[in-house]
């Protein structure tokens, strides 16, 4: 929320007054995270466990320009115990896609979606991402839009999700659910909200720093 008159100051004048305004704070602190509400996504949630589901979903996707992007895969406890890539979350602005990737695997509609350099998909750690969905099938990734380094091109000094969640859309979200089984043959509330809470962040971070790097 800008106040009235900001943008009207010449250039040096405006970076002189960025550590006074509260939109430009580059960093938060653990401690000023906790003071935040907590909040999750409330909007409609689309679970897609049928490979046949899949296209239906991206053609609904396709006609917005930018999406919330992120996965999550079941966690190792034990050395040289690796799973592959078990959900890939995309996010509206009003409806997140859960898309069961060991349901799935990955549709040849999906190959299309990543490789359409269109539409971006913005997420944090994409390039884990990418790698590890390439290891179900190879696609070459495009469009994919990594927010921490538009958060460092904002001269932000904050990487994680959380972090990013917090100083620029000022709440917090639950990380609680990150470990658990991403390949339970149901998934349950809380890890529905995470999921879905996650990649809808991304897309909300993206749109306030896409406006925070129009403006410098």
């Amino acid at each position: 929320m800008d106040s009235p008159g900001v943008g009207h100051q010449g250039h040096t004048d405006a970076h002189k007054h960025e550590h006074h305004h509260h939109v430009l704070k580059t960093h938060i602190t653990a401690e000023e995270i906790n003071a935040l509400p907590l909040k999750c996504f409330e909007g409609k949630v689309v679970l897609v466990s049928d490979a046949t589901e899949v296209g239906k979903a991206l053609k609904e996707i396709s006609k917005h320009d930018v999406v919330g992007f992120d996965t999550e895969t079941r966690p190792s406890f034990h050395k040289g115990q690796h799973y592959n890539v078990a959900l890939l979350q995309l996010a509206l602005p009003a409806k997140v896609f859960l898309v069961r990737l060991n349901e799935t695997g990955v549709t040849d509609e999906m190959v299309e979606f990543f490789e359409n350099s269109k539409i971006l998909k913005a997420g944090v750690g994409v390039r884990d991402d990418i790698r590890i969905m390439q290891k179900l099938k190879r696609f070459k990734a495009e469009g994919f839009t990594e927010l921490t380094t538009l958060s460092k091109e904002a001269g932000l000094q904050v990487e994680s999700v959380k972090k990013l969640t917090a100083l620029l859309l000022g709440f917090r979200i639950s990380k609680s659910a990150q470990t658990s089984n991403w390949e339970a043959a149901t998934l349950n509330e809380k890890q529905i909200s995470y999921a879905a809470t996650d990649a809808w962040v991304c897309l909300e971070i993206y749109k306030k720093l896409a406006a925070l790097t129009a403006k410098s």
